[in-house]
């Protein structure tokens, strides 16, 4: 059951960059701990953008970003894990470091990073590839090391930034089960940032639909389908269902004016 509270929220949120560019107008947002929200919307729509200002990386021009009392300081103490569109990895360093880099930077001892690097790794599925350097993976498995690094810190919550838009089609969905999970083999809160339909659909427990620029939110839906979730929930009417109401509610918001 979710809890009532929200982890997050952001209140009448504006975006305008140095440019001119409004990407964000009065975007109101709760997330609740222990949800798996996605963010659809077409490319430009301040996903992204959203997703920075949560993370403390980009400042809103108007508005608020609320925590609740006892969760004030998570942004500053590192309870927030993000997952970049590119893996970003050091080629110079191996899969161990390039996931410790998080612990190194907050002065973790070096026993304990070691431990927790080590976890990580297992629950990602490359415990085997702690020695080997970025050049030597394949695109899908540099994903998962900027998976383990992001999670290395046990942050409360965890924003994904279309991490697998640049795959193929065939580790898209399996990345997408691996993802489903970790999420729920560790309980964190995810905001997952995504332009496709089929994917938001198959991963989330509800999809904020955001209008074109500037963004604010259209419509939610919710996805009532029970975890975990298969190739058997891929391929049936249920999903195929859902797929329909999403891609309307989304078809109506492109057409949405300010």
């Amino acid at each position: 059951m979710v809890a009532a509270i929200p982890i997050v929220s952001l209140r009448d949120v504006g975006k305008v960059f140095d440019s001119g560019t409004v990407a964000l107008d009065s975007l109101d947002l709760d997330v609740r701990e222990g949800e798996f929200v996605s963010l659809l919307g077409p490319s430009g729509c301040g996903k992204s953008t959203a997703l920075r200002i949560i993370a403390g990386l980009s400042a809103p021009t108007s508005g608020a970003i609320e925590w609740p009392a006892d969760r004030a300081s998570n942004a500053a103490t590192g309870n927030i894990g993000f997952v970049f569109q590119e893996p970003t990895l050091m080629p110079w360093a191996s899969v161990a470091a390039n996931v410790e880099l998080p612990l190194s930077l907050a002065h973790a001892q070096p026993m304990e990073a070691r431990r927790a690097v080590e976890s990580v790794l297992d629950h990602v599925g490359l415990a085997d590839f702690a020695a080997s350097y970025p050049r030597e993976l394949s695109g899908g498995m540099k994903m998962r090391v900027s998976i383990a690094r992001a999670l290395v810190t046990e942050p409360r919550l965890l924003l994904m930034d279309e991490p697998f838009a640049a795959l193929d089609e065939i580790t898209r969905f399996k990345l997408n089960n691996e993802i489903l999970s970790l999420w729920q083999a560790l309980r964190q809160t995810v905001i997952f940032v995504t332009h496709s339909v089929f994917e938001s659909v198959f991963l989330s427990q509800r999809i904020v639909v955001m209008t074109p620029r500037p963004g604010r939110v259209f419509a939610e839906v919710p996805i009532d389908a029970p975890y975990p979730r298969d190739e058997r929930f891929r391929t049936s009417a249920e999903y195929a269902g859902y797929c329909r109401k999403v891609g309307d509610v989304l078809a109506a918001a492109m057409e949405a004016r300010p």
